[in-house]
């Protein structure tokens, strides 16, 4: 009709969650992308968590999350809302991990290359659970001595197609570029599913 403007449609909400280990960059990334003031839940490190926190690798980190972050990201070009829930990664706290999966669609698995080893845990979780994943090496200090293939090797993952993505987590173009090729692995999957 002449005159008449369509309605925009509303931006699809997706849940995402960004998992990952002690000090991998979960909230720096939450941080980095997110439109809104993140929620975050961090307290100081203290005394209390000598001899609990491994810290080996990361001496200089103060604080961590206790409960979970939280941002959001609006895809226009996808019509998309992503609302995304960063995990605690201290042991302690991963038993909160399965409320935060509640209603997610996917995740992006950080990992930390200097300290891989703390990197099984989350993989291990979202195979478990059959949740579809990507993995996000951060490159802290602007370096990354691997290669795609070497993380993929060290990590011994069960689908040999499972995204690897070498970013920075303080770089909004990287932090965003995960979560698109998370997104399109997502729309990839139901595809599949809806026409098998």
């Amino acid at each position: 009709m002449p005159g008449y403007d369509a309605p925009a449609r509303e931006a699809a909400p997706v849940k995402i969650l960004i998992a990952g280990g002690f000090g991998v960059g979960k909230t720096t990334l939450i941080e980095t992308v997110s439109e809104i003031e993140p929620l975050r839940t961090e307290e100081r490190l203290t005394s209390a968590g000598v001899g609990v926190d491994d810290l080996d690798g990361i001496e200089s980190k103060a604080v961590t999350t206790v409960a979970m972050d939280f941002g959001r990201i609006t895809l226009t070009d996808a019509q998309v809302v992503l609302y995304l829930f960063g995990t605690p990664g201290q042991e302690r706290f991963w038993f909160m991990w399965d409320d935060l999966l509640n209603g997610a669609l996917g995740a992006i698995v950080l990992v930390d290359t200097r300290r891989l080893d703390r990197s099984f845990p989350a993989v291990d979780f979202f195979e478990n659970r059959g949740v579809p994943f990507l993995v996000a090496a951060n490159c802290f200090h602007g370096e990354q001595p691997y290669t795609v293939e070497e993380i993929r090797a060290a990590l011994h993952l069960r689908d040999p197609n499972t995204p690897i993505h070498l970013l920075d987590a303080r770089l909004r173009d990287d932090a965003r570029g995960a979560l698109l090729s998370l997104l399109d692995m997502l729309i990839a999957k139901a595809g599949v599913a809806a026409t098998g």
